[in-house]
């Protein structure tokens, strides 16, 4: 059956070498419709991002760009505003009826750490041909704070697909019919389930988070041991607007309340570049089980990773800002997001990435 393949199939991959790594497979790695990839030893400073292009390797742009090589060994600082290649532990001999799509950890885009993930002869980000043999890279850009990795820390997900099978809009209709796929706000759909902003949330004000401009580092393994008013601005509104300012990182919150059934998964795609100056959303993947009643959630709201551009830009409440694009799964996982496993944003709200203590306004 075709669909995005899940946890008891990548196990499958593994077991007949599909899916190999340096070091073994951990407890966790595998996720309910994906693989956690982990960051190697070594990490190297390039003077631009860059693809490998046809037919030539990762390794060989390497020695073109490099500026200079960083052990991680015993953990080591990606400086704000700097571009990092890291290999990663984890290497693919994919069937020819496999393809790989990548993306950032929830937790990643949430720090606007943009990480991709590139191959040797690749010309797209984090797009992985069918029947691919060779290395896996990590390409890192921390833009509003410098962080402090590890080897084996997981910034970025692989996903595995036979065939595609996206949702046509006619379907998704008769899915959100069946299963109320989104609540708190009309369901829009066309290429996909449409999403918009929360500027007037109830009990209060606060509808989100600017990231400070000069701040500490963050330790990518402290969990809930951060003051968010140390990173963070918080954002208040009382008519439902907020103004973006150019080149700033907003977290937000979807005012709609998002379910992905057990059969199905999602994946988080920006709105056209028409309707705003800013980019909504790093990392894209939405498991099996997120916001389901049976696995710990009746429907999440998505947290919006957002990027304004050049020019200032006035968000409203209720503006479509994004799109949720469902596909099928090959089989239901047998492990769904939220249900036993450490998922850290099942029945989210407005969240910060779990590094921060809970904020007190």
């Amino acid at each position: 059956m075709t669909g995005v393949l899940a946890s008891q199939q990548i196990e499958a991959l593994i077991a007949r070498g599909a899916l190999g790594a340096e070091a073994e497979f951990t407890e966790g790695q595998v996720q309910p419709a994906s693989l956690d990839l982990r960051l190697g030893r070594v990490a190297y400073r390039v003077r631009a991002s860059f693809l490998a292009g046809q037919g030539r390797s990762v390794a060989a742009r390497i020695d073109d760009f490099e500026m200079h090589r960083i052990d991680l060994t015993n953990g080591a600082v990606l400086e704000k505003g700097c571009v990092y290649v890291v290999p990663l532990m984890e290497r693919l001999a994919l069937p020819d009826d496999i393809q790989a799509i990548a993306n950032a950890k929830s937790s990643t885009g949430r720090l606007d750490l943009l990480t991709r993930v590139i191959t040797d002869g690749g010309t797209e980000f984090d797009r992985i041909a069918p029947g691919y043999s060779g290395p896996l890279y990590a390409e890192i850009c921390p833009r509003s704070f410098s962080v402090l990795v590890r080897p084996g820390m997981r910034l970025n997900q692989i996903r595995f697909r036979d065939g595609r099978a996206v949702l046509t809009d006619g379907e998704l209709r008769d899915l959100h019919t069946a299963e109320t796929l989104v609540s708190g706000g009309p369901a829009v759909i066309g290429e996909g389930l449409g999403f918009s902003v929360d500027l007037q949330p109830e009990g209060g004000t606060l509808v989100g988070y600017r990231a400070k401009p000069h701040t500490g580092v963050i330790d990518l393994d402290r969990i809930g041991y951060y003051d968010p008013a140390e990173f963070w601005d918080p954002l208040h509104t009382k008519d439902g607007q907020l103004v973006l300012d150019p080149g700033a990182f907003y977290i937000l919150v979807s005012r709609e309340a998002v379910h992905i059934p057990p059969g199905y998964a999602a994946e988080m795609a920006p709105y056209l570049a028409m309707v705003g100056e800013f980019r909504v959303h790093y990392a894209g993947f939405f498991d099996p089980g997120f916001g389901h009643e049976h696995a710990g959630g009746t429907g999440a709201r998505g947290v919006l990773e957002v990027r304004c551009h050049e020019a200032p830009f006035v968000l409203e409440h209720g503006q479509i800002v994004g799109r949720l694009v469902y596909e099928r799964m090959s089989q239901v996982p047998t492990q769904l997001y939220g249900a036993g496993i450490a998922s850290n944003y099942q029945g989210q709200g407005l969240k910060l990435s779990k590094h921060f203590a809970s904020p007190t306004e």
